[in-house]
């Protein structure tokens, strides 16, 4: 057995101790980050925060149409979709931002199971 074994395990595993106090650290980073996604130049805004969970919609009142109610309500629903999709495309940036270089360092070059290179459970949706 080479001696210089039991060094290089030792190396590894504190690399890997390293690599998971930064995985968590970049996780509560994506948590405590918030992103606006916003349609119908602002009409509708998605507040979310970088893991994609949404945590508020506001409306601006001039969306709404009440002599037009049924097609004011499809509408705001197209708007807020949008909405929606845009946040979503900044926290796949986001989430690419701060997971991509460990997952580099993993030896991997993106990170798989989510659209866009995201982290596996980090989506939230």
């Amino acid at each position: 057995m080479n001696p210089d074994n039991g060094m290089d395990m030792q190396a590894l595993l504190q690399q890997a101790q390293q690599m998971q106090q930064q995985l968590m650290e970049a996780q509560q980073q994506l948590d405590d980050t918030t992103v606006e996604g916003t349609a119908g130049g602002g009409l509708v805004k998605v507040t979310v925060n970088g893991r994609g969970t949404v945590n508020d919609i506001t409306i601006d009142p001039a969306a709404v149409d009440t002599s037009e109610a049924s097609e004011t309500a499809q509408n705001i629903s197209d708007l807020v979709l949008a909405a929606i999709r845009d946040a979503e495309s900044s926290v796949e940036e986001l989430q690419q931002e701060k997971m991509g270089p460990l997952a580099e360092g993993l030896g991997g070059g993106g990170m798989p199971g989510m659209p866009g290179g995201g982290m596996p459970g980090l989506s939230g949706t």
